[in-house]
C-alpha cells in the first residue's frame, strides 16, 4: 500500500519547505528602524539644547557649545567611512566568491555593528565610573573636569586626574581586621584553587581539554567550595575590631553569603521534592498548587513585609539569620518548584518504571535516578537563589538590626546616610568588592544559567 501525496504538495522539494524572498516591507524594516533611532537622536538634542538656553551653566560641568551637533556629525561621518569600507567589502567578497553580495546587507551590518559598539560604550562607562570614585580618596562621585587641559576628555570630566587615585577607600574597608593563621593559610588554598581554576578553563576554552583536566577543574571546584564554606563559617564578629562601619564591611559580606549559600541549600531540598511530587505523582489538589504558585508570583515581595515580619516577631526569630533564612527560603518555592517540575517532566519516566520494576520505592527512585540526571538544574536553582538572595535588600532592612548583623545592601546604605557627609568613595570601593563574589559565580557557572533557563522545554 503506497501513500498519495495530498493535493498541493507533489511539487514540494525534499523537506517540504520553500523559500520566499523577504518582501519589500521586511526588508525596509531595519531602515526603518535606524532612522527612527537616529530621529530619536536629533530630537534628544533639540530639545535639550533648548532647556539648556538662559540657564546658568554648572561650574562642575564643561559646556561645549553646540556639542550635541557636533555628536551627530560624528556619526555621519562615522557612517560615510562604513559605506565607503562597505562598497570594497562588497566587491572583494564578491570577487573571492563569485557570487553577488547585497550592498544594503553590508553595509546594515556595518550600521549595527557601529550602534552596538556606541551601546556597549554608554552601558559600560558608569562601571568605570563606579570603579575611579572608588580609587579616588576625595570622597566624591563627580570627577571634576580639568578646565585647564587640552584634553577634551579631562576638561569635560570623563576621565578624572589619575595621580590623586589610592588605595585608601579600601584600607578602611579593613581596618581593625584580625585573621588567624589558619584562616590565612585556607585563604591562601582558596586562592591557589581559584586560580587552578581559571587556568584549566583557559585551557578548555583554547579546546586542550580532556577527561583528566576534567576532573582536576572538579576537585579543584570542590577544594574551593569547601574552603571559602569553612572561612564563612567560622568569621566571627570578635575579629573586627574597628569603631566606623566601613570597618565591619567584610563582615556583612561573609552575613550575606551565609545567608545566601543556606538559603540556596535549602531552596534546593524545596523544590526539588515539590517538583518532582508535582511532576510524578498524582494527588487531590495537584493542579490547585501549581495554580497557587503561580498566582502568588504576581506580588512583589513588599507586600508581605508586615505579615513577615510580624510572624518573625511572634516566633522570636526577628533579628536573626534564621528568621531571614526561612523567609528567603519560603519566597523561593514557588518558582523553583515550577523549574525542577518542567525539567523532570523531560527526563524519560521509563527510567523510573525500570528502577521501581527492580524493587525501587519511589524516594529511591527520586534520590538515585532523577537527582543524579539532575545536576545542572540543582547547580541553576542554587546559583538563582544565591544571586537573587544576595541582592536583596528591602526584607533584610526590615528584620536584621546591629551593624553586626548587616547584609551588604544595609551596609552600603549606611555609607550614603552620614549626618554631615556621604561617603561615596567608599560606597563605591565597597560595592567594588561586594560585586566580585557575583561576578566570579556568574561567570564561573554561566553555562549553568542557559541550560537551566532551557531545561524543559523539550518533553518525552
Amino acid at each position: 500500500m503506497t501513500a498519495t501525496p495530498q493535493a498541493g504538495t507533489k511539487d514540494l522539494p525534499p523537506g517540504g519547505y520553500v523559500h520566499h524572498e523577504p518582501g519589500l516591507l521586511r526588508r525596509a524594516l531595519p531602515w526603518l528602524f535606524l532612522a527612527l533611532v537616529v530621529g530619536g537622536f536629533v530630537a534628544l538634542g533639540y530639545f535639550l539644547s533648548r532647556n539648556m538656553q538662559g540657564r546658568p551653566k554648572s561650574f562642575t560641568i564643561f559646556f561645549v557649545e553646540r556639542g550635541w551637533v557636533r555628536f551627530l556629525l560624528f556619526l555621519l561621518a562615522a557612517s560615510g567611512v562604513l559605506a565607503l569600507t562597505s562598497l570594497i567589502g562588497q566587491r572583494i567578497g564578491q570577487a573571492r566568491t563569485g557570487r553577488r553580495i547585497g550592498y544594503g546587507a553590508v553595509l546594515g551590518d556595518q550600521l549595527t555593528h557601529l550602534f552596538l559598539i556606541l551601546v556597549t560604550l554608554v552601558a559600560i562607562y558608569p562601571l568605570l565610573y563606579v570603579l575611579i570614585a572608588a580609587f579616588d580618596p576625595r570622597n566624591s562621585l563627580f570627577a571634576f573636569p580639568d578646565f585647564g587641559s587640552p584634553n577634551i576628555l579631562y576638561k569635560t570630566g570623563l576621565l578624572p586626574k589619575l595621580d590623586v587615585l589610592s588605595m585608601d577607600n579600601f584600607r578602611q574597608l579593613f581596618e581593625g581586621v584580625t585573621v588567624p593563621s589558619w584562616q590565612l593559610l585556607l585563604a591562601g588554598l582558596s586562592g591557589a584553587a581559584l586560580t587552578g581554576v581559571l587556568l584549566l578553563a583557559l585551557v578548555g576554552r583554547l579546546g586542550r581539554d580532556s577527561e583528566g583536566l576534567s576532573q582536576t577543574r572538579t576537585w579543584l571546584m570542590r577544594i574551593l567550595i569547601a574552603s571559602l564554606a569553612v572561612l564563612v563559617f567560622f568569621l566571627t564578629p570578635a575579629q573586627f575590631q574597628g569603631g566606623t562601619n566601613e570597618s565591619k564591611f567584610v563582615l556583612s559580606v561573609r552575613n550575606t553569603l551565609l545567608v545566601s549559600g543556606i538559603t540556596g541549600v535549602l531552596a534546593i531540598l524545596l523544590s526539588t521534592t515539590a517538583g518532582y511530587a508535582m511532576a510524578r505523582l498524582r494527588f487531590p489538589g495537584r493542579f490547585h498548587t501549581l495554580l497557587f504558585f503561580i498566582f502568588i508570583q504576581m506580588f512583589p515581595v513588599f507586600l508581605a513585609l508586615v505579615a513577615v515580619y510580624t510572624l518573625m516577631v511572634a516566633l522570636g526569630l526577628s533579628n536573626t539569620f534564621t528568621g531571614l533564612i526561612l523567609a528567603y527560603s519560603g519566597g523561593a518555592i514557588a518558582f523553583n518548584t515550577w523549574i525542577f517540575k518542567g525539567y523532570v517532566e523531560s527526563l524519560p519516566e521509563s527510567l523510573e518504571e525500570a528502577a521501581m520494576v527492580d524493587g525501587a520505592t519511589r524516594w529511591q527512585t527520586f534520590l538515585r535516578v532523577v537527582l543524579p540526571l539532575s545536576g545542572g538544574m540543582l547547580v541553576f536553582i542554587f546559583l538563582n537563589q544565591f544571586i537573587g538572595t544576595y541582592a536583596e535588600f528591602i526584607l533584610a532592612n526590615i528584620l536584621l538590626t546591629g551593624v553586626e548583623k548587616w547584609t551588604v545592601g544595609i551596609m552600603l546604605l549606611s555609607f550614603t546616610q552620614g549626618q554631615f557627609s556621604t561617603k561615596w568613595g567608599v560606597f563605591a570601593a565597597a560595592a567594588t568588592l561586594g560585586a566580585l563574589p557575583i561576578v566570579a559565580l556568574f561567570y564561573g557557572f554561566q553555562q549553568y544559567f542557559v541550560g537551566g533557563a532551557t531545561a524543559g522545554g523539550v518533553k518525552e
